[in-house]
């Protein structure tokens, strides 16, 4: 192979690897999205805080919240303490809290 057929070959491959991280951070935001919806919508959260893994939102009516939407987006675990969901998300959780500090 001559110099310039590895010359493309590398931009190709870079060209690919930019789509495909473009793609990933879209759905990223819409599940994101998604999980502001499950909450109520973004009127409906008061206060976010995360501590590693755990996404701490209150909420201004509780029963807006779709639980079960939550657990399918993602959550691996969910706790409910009066107008306050905890919702363990893990690595995503800090991403959530600043894209909903975002849109508020």
């Amino acid at each position: 192979m001559d110099f310039k057929e590895y010359i493309v070959i590398a931009v190709v491959l870079v060209i690919i690897l930019v789509a495909v991280i473009r793609a990933t951070r879209k759905d990223a935001e819409l599940d994101f999205n998604k999980l502001v919806e499950a909450l109520g919508g973004k009127d409906n959260i008061l206060s976010t805080e995360i501590n590693m893994s755990r996404f701490k939102v209150q909420l201004k009516d509780i029963s807006k919240a779709n639980k079960d939407m939550i657990q399918k987006l993602g959550a691996k675990g969910i706790v409910e303490i009066d107008n306050q969901l905890k919702i363990i998300l893990g690595p995503e959780s800090k991403q959530l809290k600043k894209y909903i500090d975002e849109i508020k």
